[in-house]
């Protein structure tokens, strides 16, 4: 079911930036085309956008990472660190592994490469605002080390999910994490079924070694 606005159900309201104006217009009516969202504004350049994020209440930004004249990483860090409960998504045609790290450590809750589809697209919104949001990373199949990142469904991990696969990456056992966690073992071995799966892990230390690429669990 679409997510809604936690405090008063309006639309998701959405900034849209992009130097490219046909790319944007295209973006926007797309976004328009949908009940739940609503852009509220658009711009083709960074400069001025905190102001712009605070004169619309802006709840998603979803920002190209190639704007001439723009550092995308840090453009990041100033809005998350002045809007702490923003929501940035980039957009790129680019799967630059590094450039994917830093902006997610940086505080973008998602990278998409723009060739997925409009579902994923809308999906990515829609889930940057549910009540325990989760990072979305889509690109080409070949953009991290070959895991397999074709489509952000397969890259969300729950935050139950990330804490069991942080406590394993700890070398916990099954029934430490269990004890840890306060929940049956078995359901500790479950959510680490859905984790191999999601990652397209074969094991334990395959999961945590593309969950750590991933920036879904810290590194030690």
């Amino acid at each position: 079911m679409p997510s809604r606005s936690e405090t008063d159900g309006d639309p998701i309201r959405i900034i849209a930036v992009d130097d490219h104006s046909l790319l944007r217009d295209a973006l926007c009516q797309l976004i328009e085309a949908e009940d739940d969202l609503t852009v509220v504004a658009d711009a083709d350049r960074t400069q001025g956008l905190a102001e712009l994020v605070e004169r619309t209440a802006a709840q998603v930004v979803l920002l190209d990472v190639e704007i001439p004249g723009s550092h995308a990483p840090t453009v990041v860090a100033e809005l998350t660190d002045r809007f702490p409960a923003l929501h940035v998504l980039m957009l790129s045609m680019h799967g630059d592994t590094q450039l994917v790290q830093e902006l997610l450590a940086r505080g973008a809750r998602g990278y998409l490469h723009k060739s997925v589809p409009r579902e994923s697209l809308l999906a990515a919104i829609r889930n940057a605002v549910a009540r325990d949001p989760q990072l979305t990373i889509a690109l080409p199949s070949s953009g991290i080390h070959g895991s397999g990142f074709a489509a952000p469904e397969q890259q969300r991990l729950s935050p139950r999910e990330r804490e069991v696969l942080t406590l394993a990456a700890a070398a916990l056992s099954n029934r430490q994490i269990a004890n840890r966690l306060n929940v049956a073992e078995g359901t500790v071995k479950r959510h680490l079924r859905n984790i191999f799966e999601k990652l397209g892990a074969v094991s334990r230390i395959d999961a945590v070694n593309k969950a750590r690429d991933a920036q879904l669990i810290p590194r030690p």
